[in-house]
């Protein structure tokens, strides 16, 4: 128990920098006291923890120490393992497969050998095929409309039209739709026609 409470000490310093031993307390749900001790401990283990008095202190990692340990449980890295196997089509759509490639792979090397031996396991033994998304252009210029906050310009196969502000977009292989934000409803794409992707952006909150 304490270990691991160790090792999230670390990580989180690392992470986030100067944390005041009430902040470390608080995500770690014990008392502070009880994070001074920890520090005291790692200190003594070697670790170049440096702890700051006053107003402006707190505890931090020094001389940019960095560690390759990640806190993650071997059940945990083969989840993740599955997780970065498998093909989201919402990155093709926004024309990221080549960085979520690149992606993948700089953060299965950050991983300790052990961690990246579970994730290969797992990876060479399990393939998560997604399904097909229809090779209709809207969906591109769509998703890249809901990154950007873009207004968009529907017409329906009724001949009707409708601007909307796109919010959020939900993807499988037989259909898709957009939230629009000026409703709060969802608009499915089975009646849409034509889509007019507008130059001006949207604030949305």
């Amino acid at each position: 128990m304490r270990a691991a409470r160790l090792l999230q000490i670390l990580l989180l310093l690392q992470n986030r920098g100067r944390q005041t031993s009430v902040q470390l307390a608080e995500e770690l749900e014990v008392a502070p006291r009880t994070i001074l001790r920890d520090v005291d401990a790692m200190t003594e283990a070697g670790l170049p923890i440096i702890v700051f008095q006053g107003n402006q202190g707190g505890i931090e990692l020094g001389f940019n120490y960095r560690t390759r340990l990640t806190g993650l449980a071997e059940d945990e890295a083969k989840a993740l393992g599955l997780i970065l196997a498998a093909e989201n089509p919402m990155i093709d759509a926004l024309g990221l497969r080549q960085a979520a490639k690149q992606a993948r792979a700089k953060l299965i090397e950050s991983f300790p050998d052990r961690t990246r031996e579970h994730i290969a396991a797992m990876t060479a033994r399990f393939t998560l095929v997604p399904e097909t998304l229809a090779d209709d252009p809207r969906i591109r210029a769509l998703a890249l409309a809901v990154q950007d906050c873009k207004t968009v310009r529907i017409r329906f196969t009724s001949s009707a039209e409708q601007t909307i502000h796109p919010t959020a977009m939900e993807m499988t292989a037989q259909a898709w739709r957009v939230k629009d934000e000026l409703t709060g409803l969802w608009i499915e794409q089975f009646d849409w026609g034509r889509v007019n992707i507008s130059a001006k952006r949207f604030s949305s909150e």
